[in-house]
């Protein structure tokens, strides 16, 4: 008789989840997210400085994310508009994955002919068009990897998810830098573009959500004025009319603004500091992604040993805390060890916040709304940065230097944290022991 010892066993079951062909869509899905938002973060921020743009006008292109954050504007047209015959093809969700993959593909090719130097204004239209394709990319890719996870799957599908945005982000940045600097930026665009396949991918490994085509069902049967109503009011009137709603919101608006505004800078530190476009691909984005990868597996062990909330509480402190590493390679110069240090840190703390964090926000959606609760929530999360970022966050580097503005997002972390904490006091409690990545 064959028997399998215990520790197989073991590492069997826990490998499985991951293995099921939901959590393995939201892999794919997550690569291809990332991409057009690195395109239009830290890689154009490197390519514009290597262009000569003066630090205010790279700054300025931070505004280019506010269609990330306005997102939720056009997303109930994603959950209730069909794209005709497509979507009688292959279903509603699908149909929109698949066209706005290929427009979000086109988009950043067409990012890649624009010189920046030669013609600013052209590059600010394409960086505008992928932010809005990409965008619009990441309300049906969010929707279709809630719909398609069953509830025991949302912890394993949010870690996955985190996984594979940071693969594609991490991926496609790296790539367009090492492409670039041996063929040029045109090159490197069209090789980041064919980030978008792998949703397509993941339309074909999922098929249409089965859950979601039941809600469509009901819902044709509905009268048109009550179906206008449900598309665009009561997504948002049934979250204002939950227990803390506000204070919800609050904590969403404030919790990243510190790390966003970070982050956001952190290309224009390394360039003013000159660090190469080689060290960069390998620090900042190579072993920025093993860092973040070993986060989000730690992550996991702790989101199963201290449940979701207490999770998400150790990461905003995490990601406040490694705020000042930044400020501490300001004052070490390029040197490459100081480099690994603070891109460790900091992207491990992302890490493990991105699986509490994403958890938590899926887990607030409700499924009738899934692609309009959640691209409010995740636009609402960095829209202060962003708007900050692309305002004044030139003028303070230029006026603090980079040591003292890095202090400054540190203390602008706090009040995500104070606010979290009142909510584990006053919200119910939440899914502790779900399934965790």
């Amino acid at each position: 008789m064959n028997i399998v010892p215990p520790e197989r066993r073991s590492w069997g079951n826990a490998l499985r989840p991951y293995l099921q062909k939901e959590p393995v869509g939201a892999l794919l899905l997550g690569l291809s997210s990332g991409a057009p938002f690195a395109m239009i973060a830290s890689t154009l921020t490197t390519r514009l400085a290597e262009s000569g743009i003066d630090k205010k006008t790279v700054t300025a292109f931070a505004l280019t994310f506010l269609l990330y954050n306005f997102k939720f504007l056009w997303a109930p047209f994603i959950d209730r508009i069909r794209i005709p015959l497509l979507a009688d093809a292959v279903g509603q969700r699908r149909a929109w994955l698949y066209v706005i993959a290929a427009c979000t593909l086109a988009a950043i090719v067409w990012m890649g002919q624009v010189d920046p130097a030669a013609d600013i204004s052209r590059m600010v239209a394409a960086a505008l068009t992928v932010a809005f394709f990409g965008a619009t990319f990441d309300i049906i890719i969010d929707a279709f990897r809630i719909d398609s996870l069953k509830p025991e799957q949302l912890g394993v599908g949010s870690g996955m998810s985190q996984y594979g945005w940071r693969l594609g982000s991490a991926g496609a940045g790296a790539l367009a830098l090492l492409a670039a600097e041996r063929s040029g930026w045109d090159t490197a665009y069209a090789a980041a573009a064919l980030f978008a396949v792998p949703a397509v991918l993941a339309g074909m490994l999922l098929g249409e959500p089965v859950r979601r085509t039941a809600l469509l069902a009901r819902e044709k049967a509905e009268p048109f004025l009550t179906r206008v109503k449900t598309t665009f009011v009561a997504p948002l009137a049934d979250f204002l009319t939950r227990p803390n709603a506000w204070l919800v919101l609050l904590f969403v608006v404030v919790h990243k603004l510190g790390d966003t505004l970070a982050n956001l800078s952190f290309r224009l530190l390394l360039a003013d500091l000159g660090f190469s476009k080689d060290s960069i691909a390998v620090y900042d984005v190579g072993f920025g992604l093993v860092a973040t990868l070993a986060g989000i597996f730690v992550g996991g062990i702790i989101y199963t040993r201290l449940g979701m909330m207490k999770t998400v509480m150790l990461s905003l402190i995490l990601m406040a805390v490694s705020n000042l590493s930044f400020a501490w390679l300001a004052t070490m110069g390029p040197v490459n060890w100081a480099l690994a240090v603070t891109i460790g840190f900091e992207n491990f703390a992302s890490g493990i916040g991105g699986v509490a964090i994403v958890a938590y926000l899926s887990w607030l959606c409700d499924l009738r709304f899934t692609a309009t609760q959640f691209a409010l929530l995740s636009a609402m999360a960095s829209i202060l940065g962003r708007f900050i970022q692309g305002t004044t966050a030139g003028s303070l580097i230029e006026s603090l230097g980079f040591v003292n503005f890095y202090l400054l997002t540190t203390l602008l972390a706090v009040p995500g944290v104070l606010l979290f904490w009142l909510l584990m006091k006053r919200e119910p409690p939440a899914p502790e022991t779900a399934e965790a990545p």
